[in-house]
């Protein structure tokens, strides 16, 4: 089953070319890489862990006119392809389908020991100095504002108004990224969440003093 591996992370590296740099090749291969971390640690199935990891970012709904379906319908065809069992292969696409943030609203959709590892892996991806980058990368390639005080932060919006959401990148971190340590679901996730969120909550502090002049 080794080859299952190797096959997709093959394809998933071709599909992802020239992608956006916070949602590219090493956004899947960091993820792939926390997941097999924490999935040792909380005993869960590797290899669904694995496939998913790989998997979960293969047409994110962000960057395809908000299509959630296509993802997992993607990643269940080309698992169909090489020869993945049905079991296997609808467990993988719901872990796809119901993983992403989407303002908060996904929550409890579904949820398995594999889901778990694979969610929080792909969350910690989103914190940290990672996290900070990744997230001004995005802003700048929507072109918008690093910040602007006039513009309050709305966390708990609705999904429809997250998803359309133009607001200046510094907003994001009170709207999403902050959130994220304390609906990790892992005992591991939680763990290295917390060091990445202190490192973040610094950031953000700085940042908002330097705009004034000031220093940290």
């Amino acid at each position: 089953m080794q080859h299952w591996i190797a096959s997709t992370e093959a394809y998933v590296k071709a599909q992802l070319q020239g992608a956006e740099g916070g949602h590219d090749w090493w956004h899947v291969y960091r993820v792939w890489q926390l997941s097999k971390r924490i999935a040792i640690q909380e005993s869960a199935d590797t290899l669904i862990v694995e496939l998913s990891a790989l998997l979960h970012d293969i047409a994110d709904a962000k960057f395809h006119d908000g299509d959630e379906e296509l993802g997992p319908a993607r990643a269940t065809t080309f698992l169909e392809q090489l020869g993945v069992d049905a079991v296997r292969v609808a467990h993988i696409g719901n872990i796809i389908r119901f993983m992403s943030y989407k303002g908060g609203h996904n929550e409890g959709a579904f949820y398995s020991p594999e889901f778990a590892v694979v969610r929080d892996a792909d969350r910690l991806d989103a914190i940290g100095a990672i996290g900070i980058a990744r997230t001004f990368n995005y802003g700048g390639f929507r072109n918008r504002a690093l910040y602007d005080p006039a513009i309050a932060p709305q966390p708990g919006m609705s999904k429809e108004a997250y998803k359309n959401s133009t607001a200046p990148t510094l907003n994001h971190f009170y709207e999403k990224l902050l959130l994220l340590k304390d609906g990790m679901l892992t005992a591991t996730g939680k763990q290295l969440a917390a060091e990445r969120h202190a490192y973040m909550q610094a950031f953000v502090h700085r940042f908002k003093a330097e705009w004034e002049g000031l220093d940290g």
